[in-house]
């Protein structure tokens, strides 16, 4: 696998968030971690980017052991991390915003992003990249941050709640950009409440819910499974 979590216990002071939680993703493979609101699944992301390590258990990539790493060093390693809620600088323009994006290449040879090329995946963006971002709609912001994080070439993309305060319109388009990345190689990790959104984008899934892992496995077999589904989704 290209990044695996295993066995980690992460805690916020002395709360324990995270208990023994275990996951992973291949290479240009789309997977979701769902659940409901304060499951987890932003600390489970937090965990693996440094942001807040667990206290027990690895986080691996490319079988290096990344925990008790840097943020910083752990992006240029190749994973890049889009949190929620559309973050934005808005007093910098859509290409400022882009280009605060650009970092070190993480291998020999790879090159950042151009915002040409961010243009060509967001049309929408190139229309508006004068514009400040602050003025943009909410799709447009979240585009732009997934976009801003695309400029340093990833090969693992970590997607935190990507359609949370979208209109339906707006998160179909997301799903399609989200479908083109795959398609461009990119191994895709995400997080979502909208179940529907999340499952309709992936292979495999995991379920969190008090900060364990109650369901791994296929798309397929989840949705195949209502009790499971309104137990953990309320779908």
């Amino acid at each position: 696998m290209i990044l695996e979590v295993e066995k980690i216990h992460t805690f916020y002071g002395w709360s324990h968030i995270l208990f023994d939680i275990s996951l992973g993703i291949e290479e240009r493979e789309t997977v979701a971690i769902l659940g409901r609101n304060g499951a987890g699944k932003t600390t489970t992301f937090r965990s693996i980017m440094g942001l807040t390590p667990p206290k027990v258990g690895e986080v691996r990539y490319k079988g290096e052991i990344i925990s008790g790493q840097r943020p910083y060093m752990i992006a240029r390693k190749g994973i890049g991390y889009v949190p929620s809620g559309h973050k934005v600088f808005g007093d910098l323009t859509v290409v400022e915003n882009l280009l605060v994006g650009t970092k070190k290449a993480f291998k020999s040879g790879l090159l950042p992003r151009t915002p040409e090329e961010i243009y060509n995946l967001f049309p929408i963006l190139g229309q508006r990249r004068k514009q400040r971002a602050g003025t943009l709609s909410g799709g447009e912001r979240q585009m732009l941050t997934i976009a801003r994080t695309l400029m340093g070439n990833p090969e693992v993309l970590i997607l935190d709640e990507p359609s949370t305060g979208l209109s339906p319109l707006v998160i179909n388009n997301l799903g399609e950009k989200i479908h083109q990345l795959k398609g461009e190689g990119l191994s895709i990790l995400l997080a979502e409440q909208n179940a529907k959104f999340g499952m309709a984008l992936c292979e495999r899934c995991y379920i969190i819910d008090k900060g364990e892992i109650r369901y791994q496995g296929l798309t397929l077999e989840l949705q195949q499974n209502q009790e499971l589904m309104q137990m953990y989704l309320a779908v």
